[in-house]
């Protein structure tokens, strides 16, 4: 089989062993768990293979470094895309130049055939500007081992900071002289409440632009999948934070009302920003329902299936009120780990023990009784897009842009009652209102998960750019309010005692 093209591969330790050894095999270690231990490598690690099938090991070295290993998965997966891209493009187009021969002349032909030529992909500024970037780290890295001479990458001077603006260290005083220009800056897309609930009712819940449902959709998961943007739309969690989530963890307890909390581990949140998560009532009601119904149906199927005895290499919780007692199985000696130390591909392995018999920890599940990848769900947002489009909705979704909503909207949501709230309250309860909701923007930049208010501000952009009369109109007030629930429920930033146990 003949192949042009670099591929992108990730470890994985639950890979079974072939039972008959191809040529050039013959050398795999025999037990390629204990090999992945001992060269410290985790699951899920990207790692490329050339089109004759090579494994070229100072290439893929540039994954083995501790801020690649302990980088989000996606962060790698788009490292190793963006590298396999500018190889392949060598492989195909320069007469299968290497990567250590690369020039600025085969990045500036890269640039043309991406970005301009008519039979390219002509790519967007931000996903060419991002590629650069991916690849340019990639090759500073190969100057600094010694691997080459220098970076193919034309380089112009790092421009400074606008006034006020603290940037912090990062990289050289150089940076792609390719960079895009029409990237849109600081712009950011988010959609008003309104066209938040058209896209979701034509693309995942069948409904036409008439608001009647469609005879001929057959989405059997649409609860489902509603559900699953609501919590997004209505929290701001990313994609892989969020279907990340573990029964124990979601909130399904309908009885209490207003907005309840969960907190969401460093394990699974991006850059390990831990932060406690506010779901109105509405998204818990729906997340209870779907529990009790769709998701414990097809558990039940699973289990009559025999399906979760086949899982390799399981973790089990013998008890969810009890986060500390993840059970590893198959070690010699019997150890015990925290739900919230697991990262999200430990979660995937993870089975609860309950008296009705095991069932996968992870809350999102497949018709299958499985749970659901990153790239399932991306698929539903893209099947949700198309139908969109099928229907004459010019509207489309990713997941990103559904935390932007959840920014902007609640932006303005707590600007516009803030000076008022405080109005109504006596000094000791305004004192209280303080400590837990403070500044407007400092609230929702808590709930994102930055590290500095100078990210979220963008959000506070895209509102000045809108008349007081628009942002009325776009956000009306009709999504719950966080200040509507007792503060003493609402509490406050402190980390949970449990969490400060497993920290140290």
């Amino acid at each position: 089989m003949r192949r042009s093209a670099w591929t992108v591969h990730y470890s994985d330790r639950d890979v079974p062993r072939p039972s008959v050894v191809l040529p050039g095999l013959e050398g795999l270690p025999d037990e390629l768990m204990a090999w992945l231990d001992a060269a410290g490598l985790p699951d899920s690690l990207p790692f490329l293979l050339s089109p004759r099938f090579e494994y070229d090991a100072v290439l893929n070295s540039y994954f083995h470094r501790v801020d690649r290993i302990d980088a989000p998965q996606n962060s790698n997966a788009n490292r190793a895309r963006a590298l396999a891209g500018f190889l392949t493009f060598l492989e195909r187009s320069r007469r299968g130049t290497s990567w250590r021969q690369a020039t600025e002349a085969d990045h500036l032909a890269f640039h043309q055939w991406r970005r301009r030529e008519a039979a390219g992909p002509r790519v967007g500024g931000s996903t060419w500007s991002q590629e650069v970037s991916h690849v340019n780290q990639f090759y500073e890295w190969a100057v600094r081992q010694g691997h080459v001479d220098a970076v193919p990458i034309p380089q112009r001077l790092r421009r400074p900071a606008p006034l006020g603006i603290v940037r912090f260290p990062r990289g050289g005083e150089t940076v792609p002289a390719t960079y895009a220009h029409d990237e849109g800056g600081e712009r950011i897309e988010w959609l008003p409440p309104a066209s938040y609930r058209c896209w979701r009712d034509v693309g995942l819940r069948g409904y036409g632009p008439d608001g009647l449902l469609r005879a001929r959709f057959k989405g059997r998961w649409s609860a489902r999948n509603a559900t699953f943007v609501d919590l997004m739309v209505r929290t701001g969690l990313r994609l892989q934070e969020q279907a990340s989530l573990t029964v124990p963890e979601v909130p399904t307890h309908t009885g209490l009302g207003g907005y309840q909390r969960f907190w969401l581990p460093g394990a699974i949140a991006k850059y390990c920003s831990a932060r406690w998560v506010y779901v109105p009532h509405s998204v818990v009601r729906d997340l209870a329902a779907y529990a009790e119904f769709d998701r414990a149906e097809v558990v039940e199927a699973a289990r009559a299936a025999g399906r979760y005895r086949r899982w390799r290499r399981p973790l089990v919780l013998d008890d969810p009120t009890r986060p500390g007692g993840v059970r590893v199985t198959g070690s010699l000696e019997r150890r015990r780990v925290n739900l919230r130390e697991l990262q999200p591909r430990e979660r995937r392995r993870l089975l609860i023990e309950s008296g009705a018999g095991l069932e996968p920890a992870m809350f999102w599940l497949g018709e299958d009784g499985q749970p659901l990848a990153l790239s399932t769900w991306k698929g539903i947002f893209a099947d949700a897009n198309q139908r969109c489009l099928e229907q004459g909705v010019a509207l489309s979704c990713h997941a990103h842009l559904l935390r932007h909503t959840f920014a902007v909207v609640t932006l303005e949501q707590l600007q516009r009652g803030h000076l008022a709230a405080l109005a109504d309250l006596n000094p000791a309860q305004r004192g209280h209102y303080t400590r837990i909701f403070g500044d407007p923007l400092d609230w929702v930049r808590r709930r994102l998960g930055h590290r500095s208010v100078v990210t979220t501000v963008i959000y506070l952009h895209a509102l000045q750019e809108l008349e007081m009369q628009t942002r009325m109109a776009l956000v009306p007030d009709t999504w719950e309010d966080p200040r509507d629930t007792p503060l003493q429920r609402i509490g406050d930033d402190t980390v949970p005692p449990d969490e400060e146990q497993a920290a140290r």
